[in-house]
């Protein structure tokens, strides 16, 4: 297990490219095996659960090949269906959330999927009804193995039909749609979610064969199709670590520039970012962000207290949530973060309030963060990652912080940031990995 020691109070300087969408690549890399023909990927980001899922799918039998350092090639021609019974996929899936969604492809194209309970973040509970009423609607039969946890679904032919989906879940819809493309007749699905890495599934998708209309709404039409072909595809910039760095440059003081943010496909964050006070300019597709001394949390128009919210796109996206909560502790203003989506994610702020932060956490899904208008720094503290986000959270307040910091259980970073240390040295940080 990893630890980072970090010397706090550095102010960084410099340019900065922003990896390749993790939550794309997990919905793109289960697509693969909707087609025996060569699939391109380019921009794959070199993270832990993208590389766990990459060799996951070697272990199915798809033939991969890297073709430089973002850029890999798939071809799923022969898929060991045994494989997935074995207690080596077994425990790998168990340890990987986005191995759901290769239950919609498997049973699309061999008319069985199985996955045991997954892994992930510790954030709460994610349920996944929206994904199994998806399937049985499409006609698949479905059984739980409750002393085992573990799901399948099996189906001879699979039938478009109408379905209003009970959640706007992300993976959820990237499933369904990846089940649907080869259903026979035409399936629609209302209450989908829209984000941009949904977008781009559809997209390629479409690039194979499939016939999906309604891209960027909440309302998709199918029409199936008997098979897919091959094609070349190149994923959108990690949103949330364009996010986490627009974050850690005010709470450092910093001066930065994101470069190729892909802007028109951020949403409302520059926007929700500019409520906090924090300046940017857009130049071209990059993100400049000035060194700010201070900045001030707006008030609502009758002067009440901001309030934050996470909501399904083009709503802010929940795994921000945590950096925005951290980059308010040094803000001047007060604010009030409500986290709806996730109960357990925002128990993480008892580090910050052990740095000197002012939080009164309401319930597991509100708290209000009164800023230090960087008057009074957070102090070093001994602390481990909770999860992906909340762990950079984490490191973004010792960053800041006076003294030096130790963050345990930086794996849980690992999986979501590919080498964060060493490119925020590259940029005048100081954090040293200890294994």
């Amino acid at each position: 297990m990893a630890i980072f020691r970090v010397e706090g109070g550095t102010r960084l300087s410099g340019e900065v490219v922003p990896q390749g969408a993790k939550n794309e690549a997990l919905q793109i890399l289960c697509a693969v095996l909707l087609t025996s023909e060569r699939v391109v990927v380019h921009n794959i980001p070199q993270i832990l659960d993208v590389m766990q899922l990459i060799e996951l799918l070697e272990l199915m039998g798809v033939e991969v090949e890297r073709l430089s350092e973002e850029s890999y090639s798939f071809r799923a021609a022969e898929i060991n269906l045994d494989y997935l019974q074995s207690e080596d996929y077994y425990n790998r899936c168990r340890r990987l959330r986005g191995s759901v969604m290769m239950v919609g492809p498997m049973l699309a194209r061999f008319g069985v999927g199985y996955i045991p309970k997954p892994g992930g973040d510790k954030i709460g509970r994610r349920r996944l009804d929206t994904h199994f009423l998806g399937f049985q609607k499409l006609g698949a039969s479905f059984n739980y193995d409750l002393s085992q946890h573990f799901y399948s679904v099996e189906a001879k032919e699979l039938k478009g039909c109408y379905m209003l989906l009970d959640e706007a879940s992300v993976t959820g819809t990237a499933n369904i749609i990846m089940a649907a493309v080869m259903a026979k007749g035409t399936t629609t699905i209302y209450n989908a979610a829209c984000e941009p890495y949904i977008q781009q599934l559809c997209r390629m998708l479409n690039r194979m064969g499939a016939k999906i209309s309604g891209i960027a709404s909440n309302l998709l039409t199918i029409e199936g199709v008997s098979e897919l072909g091959g094609t070349e595809h190149t994923m959108l910039p990690d949103m949330i670590e364009v996010g986490s760095f627009i974050g850690m440059a005010a709470m450092t003081q910093s001066e930065l520039t994101i470069k190729n943010v892909s802007f028109e496909n951020l949403g409302i964050i520059p926007a929700q970012f500019a409520r906090m006070g924090i300046r940017f300019e857009q130049r071209g597709d990059d993100l400049y962000i000035p060194q700010q001394d201070h900045y001030s949390i707006e008030s609502f128009i009758d002067g009440s207290i901001m309030n934050i919210a996470d909501a399904p796109w083009p709503g802010l996206t929940p795994d921000l949530l945590s950096i925005f909560l951290v980059v308010a502790t040094q803000a001047k203003g007060a604010v009030l973060i409500h986290q709806k989506m996730f109960e357990s994610r925002l128990f993480f702020v008892d580090k910050l309030i052990d740095m000197g932060a002012q939080i009164i956490l309401c319930d597991p899904h509100r708290a209000t963060v009164i800023g230090h208008d960087h008057r009074i720094r957070l102090r070093a503290t001994k602390m481990a990652s909770p999860d992906i986000r909340a762990g950079v959270a984490l490191l973004i307040a010792a960053m800041s912080a006076e003294g030096v910091s130790e963050i345990q259980n930086v794996e849980q970073i690992d999986r979501g940031y590919r080498k964060i240390d060493e490119r925020l040295n590259a940029l005048g940080a100081k954090i040293q990995r200890i294994e």
